[in-house]
């Protein structure tokens, strides 16, 4: 698992240019393959000289730093993935066909339910495909505990991921007027081949990648000159789960993008990674600051124009 998701950071930060350039949703601001990198640098990071053989609780150390320092809709997604998929890996030290299938099962419903409004065509639609992928092999293999199983379901996940991602273009009516595949969906792609690799003993496929539509041209980014206002806002707060319902509902009406994920479990309720995008932030800050005291709270800019710095930070801070 160490192994993964240092092999991840690599990919991600090889990839990351390309993926920034083909990011047009949900905001095309050119900055998906940074927020994924920099949220799974922060997950290899905690994970880095942790001396648990525990899978489960190995993964829950990732996915709170993740969740944490989270970046963007992408990165809180893939911290929602990796917290989601810790918590039928809890106990066990080997990574079997099964477990696998009941990890990824248990991140689809995670990542679908933490987004208020969820779109097929994007990160979500691959992670589906790859969790049925899985799901299906390995019900193939129900008794099977073996190193060769585990390698078929690893394989049914990455080539059901990949399917996906080349239908994200013609899902999105953005995708299909641009041409090209979905930034997430193709850095979650990699993300998944780097497990594959990682607990296989293998490299990761270099060909993966071939023929996706915008990802292999050397251009600049497709987006720049597209019209894009707001402010994206994230933070954590110790809320209940009933404020947080509430506050998720007048995110809801401020806003889109909207993404609430439990991190960890305190005194009052559990404390919440919430991300969000909106147009003014007067309004969305003082809804925030009159539901509980924010932690860690970040406003960026975004921008996709040539002239504005896109993805400049507007305000980050601890409880602002």
């Amino acid at each position: 698992m160490k192994r993964w998701l240092s092999n991840a950071e690599e990919s991600l930060g090889n990839h990351s240019d390309r993926l920034n350039a083909i990011n047009i949703f949900p905001v095309a601001d050119g900055d998906t393959g940074t927020n994924l990198y920099l949220t799974v640098c922060a997950a290899a990071r905690a994970v880095h000289d942790a001396e648990t053989t525990d899978l489960g609780e190995l993964l829950a150390i990732a996915g709170r730093a993740a969740m944490e320092d989270a970046r963007g809709n992408s990165g809180t997604l893939i911290a929602v993935f990796l917290s989601a998929i810790a918590e039928p890996l809890k106990g066990t030290t080997r990574l079997t066909s099964r477990l696998l299938a009941a990890a990824m099962h248990r991140a689809q419903i995670r990542s679908w339910s933490a987004l208020s409004d969820p779109v097929p065509g994007t990160m979500l639609s691959v992670l589906e495909a790859a969790a049925h992928g899985a799901a299906k092999t390995a019900g193939e293999h129900e008794t099977d505990e073996s190193n060769h199983a585990l390698a078929l379901t690893l394989q049914a996940a990455v080539e059901c991921a990949l399917a996906a991602v080349v239908d994200t273009e013609s899902q999105l009516g953005a995708l299909t007027e641009a041409r090209v595949v979905d930034a997430g969906g193709v850095g979650f792609l990699l993300i998944l081949d780097a497990l594959r690799a990682a607990s296989l003993g293998e490299e990761l496929q270099d060909e993966l990648l071939d023929g996706l539509h915008g990802y292999n041209i050397q251009a600049p980014h497709i987006h720049r000159g597209a019209d894009t206002d707001g402010v994206e806002i994230m933070f954590t707060m110790n809320l209940s789960p009933l404020d947080a319902a509430t506050l998720r509902l007048h995110l809801d009406e401020l806003g889109d993008s909207v993404i609430m994920s439990a991190v960890t479990e305190v005194e009052e309720g559990y404390r919440w990674r919430v991300h969000v995008h909106v147009v003014d932030p007067e309004p969305a800050l003082k809804l925030i600051h009159e539901a509980g005291t924010p932690d860690n709270i970040s406003l960026t800019q975004l921008s996709s124009s040539e002239d504005d710095a896109a993805g400049a930070p507007v305000l980050e801070g601890h409880g602002q």
